[in-house]
């Protein structure tokens, strides 16, 4: 069966969003690979399961307008945690931007925030036994 393996992500710069997805967030650096004088293969994510976060340099002016509003004014990215209180603590002390209160959905407790370019995450803990939506 077909399984995503990777999203990519617009960047303006590559180590300061390795710290904000790892700090903020809690993802892992999984790959970090030179590619030439000032291109990396870089992916976030989590070892142990879900798609990897490619982080991409942006680099021409079309990318560069892109970066931070990938999806428009939609939630473009969704993440899902063991521990909301946390989670919400670490990614506010990081940057991240709360862009609502904490609500409770039936997929789980729910806040929309901001990445340190502006795009929208649906960071979720899902009830009890639903971590698979």
């Amino acid at each position: 069966m077909p399984q995503l393996a990777m999203v990519n992500l617009l960047v303006r710069e590559y180590d300061e969003a390795i710290a904000f997805f790892t700090n903020a967030f809690g993802l892992e650096l999984l790959e970090d690979t030179p590619q030439g004088p000032t291109k990396r293969w870089v992916v976030v994510g989590s070892r142990a399961a879900g798609a990897g976060l490619r982080l991409a340099l942006a680099t021409s002016e079309s990318q560069l307008a892109r970066v931070g509003n990938q999806s428009g004014e939609s939630v473009g990215f969704f993440l899902h945690v063991e521990d909301f209180e946390a989670t919400l603590e670490r990614a506010l002390a990081h940057g991240a931007v709360a862009c609502e209160e904490p609500r409770h959905e039936a997929h789980g407790r729910v806040i929309i925030l901001a990445d340190l370019y502006g795009n929208r995450w649906d960071v979720i803990e899902p009830p009890a036994g639903r971590a698979d939506r």
